[in-house]
């Protein structure tokens, strides 16, 4: 049994075995002189790392609060300042790692019969029952696929789809039992879509309620460990003014189409906020010299809705009403995302949103970049969301113009 103690400020990092120590001494000096922290941690030393960390805490606390994790990953850069990462905080990273290895750790403990770490996984608090949580998977990880909650089997799953299907038919949807099926189903769900690879139709046959919108956010949060909206909302606040610099300064170099989006930019009188952000999106692919026609469609309100999506992997749809379609700037009616020539998700209030949704879904499925739009998306996705390793050489070149114009 552990002993109950008070949980430390600062948290002590515990002693390491003798070589990692003598490795992390050996880099700490190196960056001392340089401020060059450790490229890749070894995976060995990691292990290590985390293991050691684990037991000690584990000895205060099996469950510690999020800040108290968060204070591991702080004295743990603060000791071995060659362990600090680039981005962020500088212990983004190793927070997740940590969190990983405290679940495990506690579900090794749980199957061998630990009796504190199995109550406590049922009780936590005051006496309240908790919640299935699923394990969170490293940022970005797509084929992120948890095992099944305890208590569940495939059978029993498929029982708690079924009751999606139905409730994803009333005419009035219950937002609060929709998600809570949805987490309990969440690994069912993944291994499903990341092993078998079905179609976009058959996922919405079985799976109707993960093309609703607040779904969509809530997918990709399980998936990745970040809010879609949330995140990705105010990444457009910051570099649409960016963005829009860039494009008037080098405008000859990209022809018509990036130099339209700002001709019609200008002609707008109201709501300049909202529409620079729409010309900002637009430009995104002519800048990373893609075809935007691949990933902007426009389509009549009277036109068949398959026939708008033939052909189209993934994008967005402008439907435009029937009387100005020739006017320079059309009235447009409803805003949808396509997948898989179909259309998945309608009624988006504008063009940032609808891209927000687009990525959402590629990840919620597991649909790889169309080849015509890789940079595009990848530019959304780890310049905008941050997520994912380092950047092709093209996402890289626009990061490092756009900081240059902070």
């Amino acid at each position: 049994m552990r002993s109950a103690s008070v949980w430390p400020s600062p948290f002590l990092i515990p002693p390491l075995s003798h070589d990692v120590e003598l490795r992390l001494k050996k880099a700490n000096e190196e960056y001392a002189k340089t401020k060059k922290s450790i490229d890749e941690v070894p995976r060995d030393m990691s292990s290590d790392i985390l293991n050691k960390i684990c037991q000690a805490s584990f000895r205060i606390k099996a469950y510690p609060e999020p800040h108290e994790v968060e204070s591991i990953a702080v004295a743990l850069i603060s000791k071995y300042p060659c362990l600090k990462e680039d981005d962020g905080k500088g212990y983004g990273g190793w927070l997740v790692s940590i969190r990983n290895k405290f679940n495990n750790y506690r579900a090794k403990l749980r199957d061998a019969g630990c009796i504190e770490v199995v109550l406590n996984s049922k009780r936590r608090g005051d006496g309240e029952t908790t919640q299935f949580v699923l394990k969170r998977p490293k940022s970005g990880e797509i084929n992120h696929c948890p095992d099944h909650p305890n208590d569940q089997d495939e059978a029993s799953l498929e029982e708690q789809r079924q009751l999606l299907v139905e409730a994803s038919k009333k005419a009035r949807v219950d937002e609060s039992l929709i998600k809570a099926k949805m987490d309990v189903t969440f690994s069912m769900r993944r291994k499903e879509v990341v092993d078998k690879q079905p179609m976009v139709a058959e996922l919405k046959y079985r799976w109707p309620t993960l093309f609703l919108k607040d779904q969509i956010c809530e997918e990709f949060f399980r998936i990745t460990n970040k809010d879609l909206l949330g995140t990705f909302r105010p990444a457009v606040e910051k570099y649409a003014p960016l963005l829009l610099s860039l494009y008037r300064t080098r405008k000859t170099e990209f022809g018509k189409d990036l130099k339209e989006i700002l001709r019609k930019l200008d002609d707008e009188t109201t709501d300049i906020v909202r529409h620079r952000k729409e010309a900002a999106m637009k430009g995104l692919p002519v800048f990373l010299r893609e075809d935007p026609h691949l990933l902007f469609k426009r389509c009549l309100e009277t036109d068949p809705g398959d026939m708008a999506a033939k052909g189209v992997t993934g994008g967005i749809l402008y439907v435009l009403e029937d009387c100005v379609a020739e006017a320079s700037s059309p009235k447009i009616q409803d805003i949808a995302v396509i997948l898989e020539e179909s259309i998945v998700v309608k009624d988006l209030p504008d063009t940032p949103s609808a891209l927000a949704y687009l990525l959402g879904l590629l990840y919620a499925l597991n649909i790889s970049y169309p080849e015509g739009l890789k940079y595009t998306l990848e530019t959304l996705q780890k310049l905008f969301m941050d997520i994912g390793p380092k950047c092709s050489n093209r996402v890289l070149s626009l990061k490092k113009k756009l900081c240059l114009r902070k």
